[in-house]
């Protein structure tokens, strides 16, 4: 018996949430998968005279520090493949979700979905009063995907004010 191609009606392998630590293997490779998404979509016409501390300053802004990391989450397909990941991170008290992604042959499936409420379970578990983010203005899919889950649109706050202004940040204040 041979394997039929998978079409529009078949059914995709059940999904569920891991919590895991930080430097699982999968969560490194679907950051690292992210970083070369971003690096591709924000070098287009960035200023090649850029200085040097402004990319240092930008790049410090978007670094996630292990030790301020309050839970990474991966979505997981039935044979362990990572193909969705997100990071709550502490930032000097706020909980912040930071690295959220998709793999690309995923996408538009309700895994961004799946990530959000489970970090939304988390905060609440952990007493946050809200959960904020910040996204880039070149990512009109995580804007809107912000958008239908329920977050709300605030001003852009420290440190992507200096250093990424043009930033998109949302607010989920926790019931």
């Amino acid at each position: 018996m041979t394997d039929s191609p998978r079409t529009e009606t078949t059914p995709l392998p059940p999904l569920h949430v891991e919590h895991v630590e930080y430097d699982d293997p999968r969560a490194r490779e679907m950051r690292a998968r992210m970083d070369a998404e971003m690096t591709a979509v924000y070098s287009v016409g960035r200023d090649p005279d850029e200085p040097a501390e402004k990319a240092a300053a930008r790049d410090a802004a978007l670094t996630v520090h292990p030790e301020n990391v309050r839970a990474t989450v991966l979505v997981v397909d039935s044979e362990g493949a990572a193909v969705g990941h997100a990071v709550l991170y502490d930032r000097a008290g706020e909980w912040e979700v930071k690295r959220v992604m998709v793999d690309g042959t995923r996408r538009g499936r309700g895994i961004g979905r799946l990530i959000m409420a489970e970090l939304e379970a988390i905060g609440r578990a952990g007493g946050a009063r809200r959960l904020i983010l910040q996204t880039g203005d070149r990512q009109p899919d995580a804007v809107a995907l912000y958008e239908k889950v329920g977050w709300t649109p605030i001003p852009v706050y420290e440190p992507y004010v200096t250093t990424i202004p043009q930033s998109i940040c949302f607010e989920r204040v926790l019931d």
